[in-house]
């Protein structure tokens, strides 16, 4: 079995969907990536602005390195049916285990596969110092669509990214041209106007960024657009043509266990309830408070007069940061 017919059967073995080679070298189209964390356009994602030599070159970390494979893992699953009430959705990628463990996890039991074929190599998921959309573009695992997503055209990009550097020549795959043509649905569907132009994400006016990664205060006029997003955002890729039919995903640990929350119920636990319940989900990432600041912001925009007691309990005990958005919420409400 040649080296690449070990590959697909490994990663295929282990989950993964697909996978496309890449010729190494400079990471593809990083000035464009320089260009927008100059511009700010990062927010608070600091950790996007380490690791900058090996972003722009993966043969800093592994110098043998000849080739670059991207791999794809679906995890998309049909929403379940709104429960109504006081609740608030999940972005899709996040219903159940966290996928840095589970991407992760399988991504190092290849790499092991490969160390013991005498196989040099390197990798990661989106926490290494890796742009993965470029290398995956490169490789043809798809295209960057306009709302930043990598996208394989009538698959859609409901799917995690993995990165392999290996110290190995794979034949590499011919990349894909640019399959959005004048469609700006994702652009024009996003409910705070976060994209600046075609593929130019400005975070600190995104939703995810604020339910995800950001733990201050929301801006005011951020927060009526956010909706029933408790914890990040899909729109912009729901509006996406090439996600009309996209494949189920073959794995238990990605079924929607977590696709809608009560926030009631968040904005009243504990931290320690809060921890346990969603441990080893990406739903621990914003810690308990901005949680339940979360929750707050949403309860507002639902506008339910039954949720008032809970708010007023938030807003005179919660911490400072609760407190704020509860209070904006119970405004909303004329409480």
């Amino acid at each position: 079995m040649d080296l690449l017919c070990l590959i697909r059967h490994e990663a295929a073995a282990l989950g993964f969907q697909d996978l496309r080679v890449a010729r190494i070298g400079a990471t593809p189209r990083f000035e464009l990536f320089d260009a927008w964390l100059s511009r700010g356009s990062h927010g608070r994602l600091d950790w996007l602005a380490r690791g900058r030599e090996e972003r722009a070159d993966p043969r800093v970390r592994l110098p043998t390195a000849r080739s670059v494979v991207a791999l794809a893992f679906d995890h998309h699953h049909q929403r379940p049916s709104d429960p109504g009430g006081p609740t608030g959705q999940v972005a899709r990628y996040a219903w159940g285990r966290d996928y840095h463990n589970l991407v992760g996890k399988r991504l190092r039991k290849l790499r092991r596969a490969l160390w013991e074929a005498g196989v040099d190599n390197w990798g990661g998921v989106d926490t290494a110092p890796i742009l993965e959309r470029s290398w995956a573009a490169a490789a043809g695992l798809g295209f960057g669509g306009k709302n930043c997503a990598q996208i394989v055209p009538a698959r859609g990009s409901w799917f995690f990214l993995a990165v392999l550097v290996l110290a190995a020549d794979l034949e590499p795959d011919e990349a894909l041209g640019d399959h959005c043509g004048n469609c700006r649905q994702c652009l024009d569907a996003c409910p705070t106007e976060a994209f600046r132009g075609p593929r130019d994400l400005h975070a600190p006016a995104c939703i995810a960024y604020w339910t995800i990664e950001d733990r201050g205060v929301i801006p005011l006029e951020l927060r009526a657009k956010m909706g029933r997003w408790v914890f990040g955002c899909d729109v912009c890729q729901q509006v996406c043509p090439h996600n009309a039919g996209p494949p189920p995903a073959n794995e238990d640990d990605l079924l929607p266990r977590h696709a809608w929350l009560d926030c009631v119920e968040l904005l009243e636990a504990g931290d320690a309830e809060l921890e346990a319940r969603f441990t080893g989900t990406p739903l621990r990432r914003p810690g308990p408070d901005a949680l339940r600041r979360n929750a707050a912001v949403v309860l507002g925009n639902l506008g339910l007069d039954g949720t008032v007691p809970a708010l007023r309990r938030a807003a005179d005990r919660g911490s400072e940061l609760l407190a704020e958005h509860a209070r904006w919420a119970l405004e909303r409400l004329g409480g």
